[in-house]
């Protein structure tokens, strides 16, 4: 799976979970002051990126996660290293 269809899924699962639009995602898009997620809401979306790319995060590895674009390489890193 390439980096732009990793992004594109990611992007996708986010504008889902927030209730935006696919555009409006953007790699720069911060998931705590541009879509206000709160502690619950990042727990959430860890277990639905782990589902959806079937892969673990840690909790050390999501604290460094805060934009979408953050999302997008981390999970390409972790599936190119599996």
């Amino acid at each position: 799976m390439s980096y732009e269809e990793i992004y594109n899924q990611l992007s996708q699962l986010v504008a889902e979970r927030f209730y935006l639009e696919q555009e409006d995602i953007k790699p720069e898009t911060t998931f705590q002051h541009d879509l206000g997620a709160d502690s619950l809401d990042i727990v959430e979306l860890v277990m639905a990126l782990e589902d959806q790319f079937g892969l673990q995060i840690d909790d050390e590895d999501a604290e460094k996660i805060l934009t979408v674009g953050d999302a997008a390489h981390y999970i390409d890193e972790q599936r190119r290293s599996a």
